[in-house]
């Protein structure tokens, strides 16, 4: 019988906050935010551990935080528009966009769409997850029950359709499109580990 989840992750998990605050301090330059950060990667373990215990907890959870630092690093890098503020009072120069460039740009937008649109439905999901929600590949594969190496073949099928479509022809698009769906998904329904 498996042993609650709770005892597991004090006894694996929660004897380790000394060393995970040390890290955190040594590698996260805002103070103010290190007890979110302890308290994020312990949610994160908890819940994934909850489906399935990690064989290696404590690289586990450090794996976690360097993960949750590395999300939180990239996120800082997108600029809200609000933080900028009121561009004219900055005496910024703001290039216009002109009305061919508005058309020229929503007319690239409907054919990526469109050419996302068309590719089969287990290949859209993967590419999806990957390239648009950033997810990681092992998670992808996790989450759709499919091996890293398909997650793999999906987003290159994937970005060689969408490029088909966008550069190579309609015809061309549509006949590797039928090919795609034609061919049959390895490791569907199971997990393997790569």
């Amino acid at each position: 019988m498996t042993e609650p989840l709770d005892i597991w992750f004090a006894r694996e998990i929660l004897v380790h906050e000394d060393a995970l605050v040390m890290y955190l301090r040594r590698r996260w330059p805002r103070r103010d935010e290190i007890h979110d950060l302890r308290q994020e990667a312990y949610v994160r373990v908890y819940e994934a551990a909850g489906k399935a215990r990690p064989t290696m907890p404590k690289s586990f959870l450090f794996a976690t935080a360097r993960h949750l630092m590395a999300d939180r690093l990239r996120r800082g890098r997108v600029v809200s528009i609000e933080t900028v503020g009121d561009f004219e009072s900055m005496n910024v120069l703001i290039d216009e966009i002109s009305p061919e460039r508005r058309l020229g740009a929503r007319q690239v937008l409907k054919r990526l769409a469109e050419a996302f649109d068309r590719l089969p439905d287990r290949c859209r999901e993967v590419v999806w997850l990957r390239r648009v929600e950033e997810l990681p590949q092992k998670e992808v594969a996790s989450r759709l029950g499919i091996t890293e190496k398909t997650v793999e073949k999906h987003v290159a099928k994937g970005v060689r359709m969408i490029a088909e479509h966008f550069y190579g022809g309609e015809q061309h698009a549509e006949g590797s499109r039928r090919a795609a769906e034609a061919e049959p998904e390895e490791g569907h329904g199971q997990q393997q580990t790569d």
